[in-house]
């Protein structure tokens, strides 16, 4: 069953987490033209490796989505500081009820629940109940999830692969980390594409699905 989406948002705890979580899926639905709003909280001003500026992650973020084809007035940014999300969880979640209002999207995509990293837990708790009456997808983060259900896959072509990994690119701030690398994006593809016996896709777990 093929579904068509008119607008989708991305929560991502701090910038790169979408990409890292849906790049590939990202680059799929533009293609299809489906409206995507992307959302990411946190900045992490105070975890930018020297000797890069404070504000890099910003500036990589904007050329990241721009790769991703998402329209510079659909990034919404927020400063909330990083790991110390649960400490503004209310606030969060009235981000998380406005976003809702606003754009009222057909579907949803934001970390697991059983995402250890604490601002991740955070996003998708107060998403969830912020979007109950909403498709929700968790994608997968592997070095952090305790335990991931594959229970949806999106099929991915190699021009998806390949956007994701030029959309993380341009991080050059978080390139020493090994997930990061273009190995392991395109072998944890290749993994899920295996599973559904595709070349390559994204896998989710099915938090809500209203159709």
């Amino acid at each position: 069953m093929n579904l068509q989406f008119a607008k989708i948002l991305i929560l991502a705890p701090h910038t790169d987490d979408g990409e890292f979580g849906c790049g590939g899926s990202i680059a799929k639905f533009a293609e299809s033209g489906t409206e995507i709003y992307y959302a990411a909280f946190s900045l992490a001003e105070e975890s930018v490796p020297p000797p890069n500026p404070k504000n890099i992650l910003e500036t990589e973020v904007k050329a990241a989505t721009k790769v991703l084809e998402i329209k510079p007035e659909h990034l919404l940014l927020y400063r909330y500081q990083v790991r110390h999300f649960a400490t503004h969880r209310q606030s969060i979640l009235e981000d998380l009820v406005t976003l809702n209002q606003e754009i009222k999207p057909d579907l949803v995509l934001m970390p697991s629940l059983h995402d250890l990293h604490q601002d991740h837990s955070t996003i998708s708790m107060e998403g969830l109940r912020a979007f109950k009456k909403t498709s929700i997808l968790a994608y997968e983060m592997p070095w952090n999830n305790l335990n991931f259900s594959t229970q949806s896959f999106i099929k991915l072509s190699e021009k998806h692969i390949e956007k994701k990994i030029k959309a993380l690119e341009c991080y050059k701030s978080q390139s020493s980390k090994d997930y990061a690398s273009e190995q392991f994006i395109r072998s944890l593809a290749l993994t899920r594409g295996t599973q559904i016996g595709v070349k390559y896709a994204e896998a989710f777990e099915v938090l809500r699905w209203i159709f």
